[in-house]
């Protein structure tokens, strides 16, 4: 053989080796890539994590710069005895003025997304668009940019419960006219807002609106009714968010091509014994869940029919002439049906149902439904903590978005709230478990039952007025000093295991996450990411195959 041969086919043998070692180490990789993959618990590259808050609960300014009275003002001033130490949201965390160290604390951990609301009279005085406060516009403005230019989503709730008094005093969410009042809202906000929001949600948790506080009338307006006022709010708040919906689509959907929803609290409910209450636990998730989704998810609209049949039969035998659940026209039903473009999902709590034995009857959705002859009762592995109304039950979560999915099909989910109650702890490693076993619950809806999360926030980013509770519970990432006139902010433990959790995509996070040292010495930078560990590792497992070969 020539030399010049010889040559050539040394080359080749060069070649060949090369590329048997290249494909070789390509092969490894992608084994242990896979293997990495399957056992770590990564959420989808696209999730996004935000947090959340409301305006009556932090704001404060509660009659600044040309703000109207809401119901939860009149509320706390006329009956201060119902909250713990007659605490009212006047000042609250004072967000008017803080605004900016808050969208710094949401940069701070890293999140996607932040959700507040906007206060009605805020922005409309006197609730409808007569007058336009001009201070509260451009408050909201401000928020919108100032979160837009660190990069966070602005996700925006257009009622969380603080409805003008003027348009309360003229029957509330029980007159039918609060259809086109929320319409007119709506077409204000959408006209400032909608070129830089989009994502937003109608309506906060419909259910506290109309059941909750009307059941027991000890939250604003302070109306205790519980026989036709819940039904009439509930199909007069399905037909505002319906109105608002439409109109967006009309107006905005093609220039600006945002996404509609409103956010349901789903009280998860299980039979306490099977096969007994099986179908009595099925018709609780549509008192529950179906009252303000079927109409809106199912492919026919509508209230559910074996509830709607069940509280038909129940008004009869009370007395009443016709269904205290006001039937819908085939007009309204073609207009509610389909007015979301995801589903909010906010999710606290479970509860256990069983038939009411003779002399129960039950407050819905405390404790019970007289309209269906039912208890509900804290599940037995259930934890509670400071709020008997909140019992943590983890599992309810990824129970009932399964629920969700088989019973409206594929839609995407957005969980809006999802938070844990305690009296201001600092090393609040009970929220830190809290957060821990529900994402865990929802990575497992995600990747074992495939459902669509595409986002999860949690409730709240800072101490908030929580309602009859004053500031007495607490449920921030961020503590507030209420007894500084500053309202300085300082982060629970629970905000350092979230930014690791949010840096890394994924609830594998190291221990320091988790530790006091990293509270009192927090530094970022020695925080670890979990992408950064895998490339690290990826690199170190290319170089010892390298090494092996050789």
């Amino acid at each position: 053989m020539s030399s010049s041969l010889t040559s050539v086919f040394i080359r080749w043998q060069v070649r060949f080796a090369e590329k048997r070692l290249h494909m070789v180490v390509l092969l490894y990789f992608a084994f242990f890539s896979t293997l990495i993959s399957a056992t770590s618990r990564n959420f989808p590259a696209d999730f996004k994590f935000g947090t959340s808050t409301a305006a009556y609960q932090i704001e404060g300014a509660w009659n600044l710069d040309g703000k109207g009275e809401s119901i939860w003002d009149r509320y706390v001033h006329t009956k201060s005895k119902e909250v713990v130490n007659g605490s009212t949201g006047d000042v609250a965390a004072d967000s008017y003025h803080h605004w900016r160290e808050d969208v710094n604390l949401v940069a701070q951990l890293g999140l996607d997304f932040y959700r507040f609301s906007i206060s009605w009279p805020r922005i409309l005085p006197t609730g409808l668009p007569n007058k336009i406060n001009k201070a509260g516009v451009k408050y909201y403005s401000d928020l919108i940019d100032a979160l837009i230019a660190r990069g966070i989503e602005p996700v925006v709730t257009l009622y969380h419960w603080d409805l003008p008094v003027k348009l309360q005093d003229l029957g509330g969410w029980t007159n039918p006219l609060i259809a086109d009042w929320f319409e007119d809202y709506s077409r204000v906000i959408f006209s400032f807002y909608a070129d830089r929001v989009k994502t937003w949600l109608t309506i906060n948790e419909a259910i506290v609106v109309c059941d909750f506080n009307y059941n027991l009338g000890r939250y604003a307006p302070g109306i205790q009714e519980s026989e036709i006022a819940p039904f009439l709010c509930n199909k007069n708040i399905l037909l505002a968010h319906a109105r608002a919906y439409r109109l967006y689509e009309r107006e905005y959907k093609e220039k600006y091509n945002g996404k509609i929803s409103l956010a349901n609290n789903v009280l998860w409910i299980e039979p306490k014994e099977v096969p007994r209450d099986s179908f009595l636990a099925e018709l609780g998730l549509e008192h529950m869940v179906g009252r303000y989704s079927h109409p809106i998810y199912s492919k026919k609209g509508g209230w559910p029919h074996s509830l709607e049949k069940h509280i038909r039969a129940y008004s009869l035998k009370q007395g009443y002439n016709t269904s205290c659940l006001p039937a819908f026209t085939e007009k309204e039903k073609k207009l509610i049906k389909g007015t979301a473009d995801f589903y909010g999902l906010n999710y606290y709590t479970t509860r256990v149902i069983r038939p009411a034995q003779a002399g129960e009857r039950g407050t819905w959705f405390v404790d019970g439904s007289p309209e269906i002859n039912a208890m509900l009762e804290v599940p037995p592995d259930a934890k509670i903590g400071v709020s008997p109304l909140i019992a943590n039950y983890p599992k309810g979560i990824r129970k009932m978005l399964s629920y969700l999915k088989s019973t409206y099909g594929d839609i995407e989910f957005l969980i809006t709230e999802n938070g844990y109650p305690d009296r201001g702890e600092i090393e609040d490693y009970e929220r830190v478990k809290f957060l821990k076993d529900h994402l865990e619950q929802v990575y497992l809806a995600i990747n074992v039952d495939n459902v669509k999360v595409t986002g999860y926030s949690y409730w709240s980013l800072i101490d908030t007025f929580e309602w009859l509770d004053g500031y007495s519970t607490t449920f921030g990432l961020f503590d507030v000093d209420f007894k500084d006139p500053k309202r300085h902010r300082y982060p629970r433990l629970s905000a350092f295991y979230y930014e690791c959790i949010v840096n890394s995509n994924s609830l594998d996070v190291p221990d320091e996450c988790v530790s006091t040292e990293a509270l009192t010495h927090y530094n970022k930078n020695k925080l670890a990411n979990n992408s950064e560990y895998l490339r690290v590792n990826y690199v170190l497992l290319i170089l010892s195959l390298i090494l092996i070969l050789n």
